[in-house]
């Protein structure tokens, strides 16, 4: 039964309707969008987003145009997560509403891949988001690096023990970090390690990635 969206804001209708023709076939011309969310906590009712960082990646190129971090009114404080992300409950910080910082994730988000480290804790915040503003889910195919890092380099070292964090891709990676603990800074530590996955899977086994035609379908969290 086809959803009825006519009720739904005009933003969320393109948002949607991007992915009407299907994701490209080509891995080069994917709209690979690589985001994080600073958060009170981890409770994807109870707590809610900070801050917001995406920025997007096709052919293995970040193009720092789109890239942006909003920060959002904040309805609910935790003070023990200040420490971690230090975003503070007042402050000179431009903020929008949850509202307004969604309805510009969602457009970056058209046509897109999401990639993320954990991908489920920041998809859900994002759906949590969206539910609590009368919006359906997230529709995009997602790839967690953490994920595919474990199931794919890890494996061929014949190795399954370790730490998954992002600080350890970027120390893999010899990734710099200073804005570590900010949602775009995380979101760039993030696209950097999927790029050298990518990059070190190309000789491995390309065929294999691309044998279900969209190698993201293979990998979705």
């Amino acid at each position: 039964m086809k959803r009825k969206t006519g009720h739904l804001p005009k933003f969320w209708q393109s948002y949607e309707t991007s992915f009407r023709n299907g994701l490209p076939t080509d891995i080069d011309e994917v709209n690979f969008v690589a985001l994080d969310t600073e958060t009170t906590g981890f409770h994807q009712k109870k707590d809610r987003i900070l801050s917001i960082g995406a920025l997007r990646l096709v052919n293995n190129e970040i193009k720092a145009k789109d890239a942006f971090e909003v920060f959002l009114n904040q309805s609910t404080f935790n003070s023990s997560t200040v420490e971690i992300h230090g975003i503070r409950r007042k402050g000179s910080l431009e903020r929008l509403t949850e509202l307004e910082g969604l309805k510009i994730l969602l457009k970056l988000l058209e046509n897109a891949v999401i990639v993320a480290h954990h991908t489920a804790f920041d998809v859900g915040m994002i759906n949590a988001a969206l539910n609590r503003n009368g919006m359906p889910k997230l529709i995009n195919p997602s790839v967690d690096t953490a994920l595919l890092y474990n199931k794919t380099l890890r494996r061929s070292e014949r190795k399954t023990e370790g730490n998954f964090s992002l600080d350890h891709l970027a120390e893999v990676f010899s990734i710099a970090k200073p804005d570590r603990h900010t949602a775009l800074g995380d979101a760039y530590i993030t696209a950097i390690a999927f790029m050298h996955i990518i990059e070190k899977l190309k000789p491995i086994s390309p065929k294999q990635l691309l044998k279900k035609d969209r190698f993201w379908e293979f990998w979705k969290f």
